[in-house]
Protein backbone atom coordinates (compact mmCIF):
# COMPACT_ATOMS: atom_id res chain seq x y z
CA UNK A 1 0.00 0.00 0.00
CA UNK A 2 1.27 3.22 -0.90
CA UNK A 3 1.21 6.45 1.40
CA UNK A 4 1.47 10.29 0.98
CA UNK A 5 2.50 12.53 3.59
CA UNK A 6 2.12 15.24 2.22
CA UNK A 7 3.24 19.19 3.66
CA UNK A 8 5.28 22.35 3.21
CA UNK A 9 8.19 20.88 5.07
CA UNK A 10 9.94 24.61 5.18
CA UNK A 11 11.88 22.83 6.94
CA UNK A 12 10.96 19.67 7.83
CA UNK A 13 11.91 19.13 11.43
CA UNK A 14 12.33 16.20 13.76
CA UNK A 15 8.72 15.49 14.18
CA UNK A 16 7.97 15.09 10.57
CA UNK A 17 10.88 12.95 10.47
CA UNK A 18 9.21 10.81 13.46
CA UNK A 19 6.38 10.96 11.38
CA UNK A 20 7.82 9.70 8.30
CA UNK A 21 10.33 6.47 9.81
CA UNK A 22 6.62 5.47 11.87
CA UNK A 23 4.77 5.52 8.43
CA UNK A 24 7.74 3.95 6.71
CA UNK A 25 6.58 0.46 9.07
CA UNK A 26 3.44 0.88 8.71
CA UNK A 27 3.04 1.11 4.80
CA UNK A 28 5.18 -0.60 1.56
CA UNK A 29 5.97 2.88 0.73
CA UNK A 30 5.52 6.59 1.35
CA UNK A 31 5.84 9.47 -0.57
CA UNK A 32 6.73 12.43 1.25
CA UNK A 33 5.53 14.83 -0.90
CA UNK A 34 5.88 18.80 -0.89
CA UNK A 35 3.55 21.21 -1.64
CA UNK A 36 4.20 23.97 -4.08
CA UNK A 37 1.91 26.69 -2.82
CA UNK A 38 2.15 30.01 -4.52
CA UNK A 39 0.91 31.95 -1.69
CA UNK A 40 3.56 31.07 0.49
CA UNK A 41 6.74 33.07 0.93
CA UNK A 42 8.56 29.98 2.15
CA UNK A 43 12.06 30.30 3.66
CA UNK A 44 13.75 27.39 1.05
CA UNK A 45 12.97 26.86 -2.65
CA UNK A 46 10.85 23.81 -3.14
CA UNK A 47 14.38 22.09 -4.45
CA UNK A 48 16.14 22.99 -1.33
CA UNK A 49 13.48 20.94 0.67
CA UNK A 50 13.40 18.21 -1.41
CA UNK A 51 17.30 18.09 -0.99
CA UNK A 52 16.61 18.33 2.53
CA UNK A 53 14.02 15.34 2.97
CA UNK A 54 15.79 13.57 0.72
CA UNK A 55 19.30 13.58 2.53
CA UNK A 56 17.17 12.98 5.86
CA UNK A 57 15.48 10.21 4.81
CA UNK A 58 17.79 8.34 2.89
CA UNK A 59 18.79 5.64 5.17
CA UNK A 60 14.85 4.56 4.85
CA UNK A 61 14.86 2.39 1.42
CA UNK A 62 10.90 2.63 1.22
CA UNK A 63 10.25 6.42 1.21
CA UNK A 64 10.63 8.67 -1.97
CA UNK A 65 10.37 12.34 -2.04
CA UNK A 66 8.51 14.71 -4.73
CA UNK A 67 6.96 17.46 -5.06
CA UNK A 68 3.33 18.76 -6.41
CA UNK A 69 0.64 21.21 -7.34
CA UNK A 70 -3.26 21.65 -7.33
CA UNK A 71 -4.88 19.29 -4.78
CA UNK A 72 -3.51 16.34 -2.66
CA UNK A 73 -6.19 14.31 -3.54
CA UNK A 74 -5.58 14.05 -7.43
CA UNK A 75 -1.31 13.51 -6.88
CA UNK A 76 -2.48 10.87 -4.47
CA UNK A 77 -4.89 9.37 -7.35
CA UNK A 78 -1.49 9.92 -9.93
CA UNK A 79 0.93 8.16 -7.92
CA UNK A 80 -2.00 5.44 -7.25
CA UNK A 81 -1.89 6.14 -3.21
CA UNK A 82 -4.62 4.62 -0.82
CA UNK A 83 -3.75 6.61 1.81
CA UNK A 84 -2.55 10.04 2.96
CA UNK A 85 -0.78 10.25 6.41
CA UNK A 86 -1.39 13.27 8.83
CA UNK A 87 0.01 13.59 12.02
CA UNK A 88 -1.86 15.00 14.95
CA UNK A 89 -0.25 17.02 18.18
CA UNK A 90 -3.18 18.84 19.48
CA UNK A 91 -6.88 18.86 19.40
CA UNK A 92 -6.87 22.13 17.17
CA UNK A 93 -5.13 19.89 14.71
CA UNK A 94 -7.49 17.57 15.25
CA UNK A 95 -9.98 19.68 14.15
CA UNK A 96 -8.54 21.21 11.29
CA UNK A 97 -7.65 18.04 9.76
CA UNK A 98 -10.67 15.94 10.24
CA UNK A 99 -12.45 18.68 8.24
CA UNK A 100 -9.62 18.32 5.73
CA UNK A 101 -10.11 14.31 5.70
CA UNK A 102 -13.97 14.77 5.05
CA UNK A 103 -13.33 17.17 2.36
CA UNK A 104 -11.11 14.97 1.02
CA UNK A 105 -13.35 12.43 1.05
CA UNK A 106 -15.87 14.27 -0.71
CA UNK A 107 -13.47 14.33 -3.50
CA UNK A 108 -12.05 10.83 -3.92
CA UNK A 109 -13.73 8.11 -1.68
CA UNK A 110 -10.85 5.21 -2.72
CA UNK A 111 -8.12 7.46 -0.49
CA UNK A 112 -8.11 7.02 3.63
CA UNK A 113 -6.43 9.23 5.15
CA UNK A 114 -4.56 8.17 8.47
CA UNK A 115 -3.69 10.31 11.47
CA UNK A 116 -0.97 9.64 13.65
CA UNK A 117 -0.30 10.76 17.11
CA UNK A 118 3.02 12.68 17.17
CA UNK A 119 5.12 11.57 19.70
CA UNK A 120 5.85 12.82 23.21
CA UNK A 121 8.70 14.84 22.65
CA UNK A 122 7.44 16.69 19.32
CA UNK A 123 4.00 17.64 20.53
CA UNK A 124 5.09 21.35 20.24
CA UNK A 125 7.06 21.46 17.39
CA UNK A 126 5.94 23.11 13.79
CA UNK A 127 8.21 24.53 10.97
CA UNK A 128 6.66 27.85 12.45
CA UNK A 129 8.32 27.67 15.88
CA UNK A 130 11.70 26.55 14.87
CA UNK A 131 11.83 29.53 12.10
CA UNK A 132 11.06 31.94 15.03
CA UNK A 133 13.24 30.38 17.08
CA UNK A 134 16.07 30.83 14.41
CA UNK A 135 15.05 34.01 13.54
CA UNK A 136 15.52 35.59 17.16
CA UNK A 137 18.82 33.97 17.55
CA UNK A 138 18.19 30.91 19.88
CA UNK A 139 19.34 27.06 19.08
CA UNK A 140 16.84 25.02 16.96
CA UNK A 141 19.87 22.15 16.41
CA UNK A 142 17.64 19.98 18.83
CA UNK A 143 14.94 20.58 16.33
CA UNK A 144 16.27 19.82 13.32
CA UNK A 145 18.59 17.94 11.89
CA UNK A 146 21.97 19.38 11.70
CA UNK A 147 22.34 19.45 7.85
CA UNK A 148 18.79 21.65 7.95
CA UNK A 149 19.84 23.58 11.51
CA UNK A 150 23.06 24.69 9.16
CA UNK A 151 20.89 26.09 6.20
CA UNK A 152 18.47 27.85 8.47
CA UNK A 153 21.26 29.46 10.07
CA UNK A 154 22.55 30.42 6.69
CA UNK A 155 19.47 31.92 5.61
CA UNK A 156 18.94 34.48 9.17
CA UNK A 157 22.94 35.04 8.67
CA UNK A 158 24.04 33.56 11.88
CA UNK A 159 25.96 30.93 13.75
CA UNK A 160 25.03 28.19 15.92
CA UNK A 161 24.16 29.33 19.24
CA UNK A 162 25.25 26.16 20.01
CA UNK A 163 28.63 26.81 18.72
CA UNK A 164 28.38 30.69 20.14
CA UNK A 165 26.89 30.09 23.68
CA UNK A 166 25.81 33.58 24.98
CA UNK A 167 27.50 34.12 28.17
CA UNK A 168 25.06 35.70 30.89
CA UNK A 169 26.11 37.54 33.93
CA UNK A 170 25.37 35.65 37.13
CA UNK A 171 23.42 37.86 39.81
CA UNK A 172 25.15 37.28 43.15
CA UNK A 173 22.08 35.66 45.15
CA UNK A 174 20.41 37.62 47.64
CA UNK A 175 21.20 38.38 51.14
CA UNK A 176 20.00 37.44 53.78
CA UNK A 177 18.21 40.06 56.17
CA UNK A 178 17.88 39.64 59.64
CA UNK A 179 14.44 40.68 61.01
CA UNK A 180 13.78 40.72 65.09
CA UNK A 181 10.22 39.93 65.52
CA UNK A 182 8.91 41.58 68.03
CA UNK A 183 7.74 39.71 71.51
Amino acid sequence: MIAIYPGSFDPITLGHLDLIGRGSRLFERVIVAVLRNPNKMPLFSVEQRLDQIRLSTQHLPNVEVDSFDGLTVNYAQMRQAQVLIRGLRAVSDFEVELQMAHTNKTLSTQIETVFLATSNEYSFLSSSVVKEIARFGGSIDHLVPPHIALDIYQCYNQNSPMLNPISTEAIPPLKSISVEREA
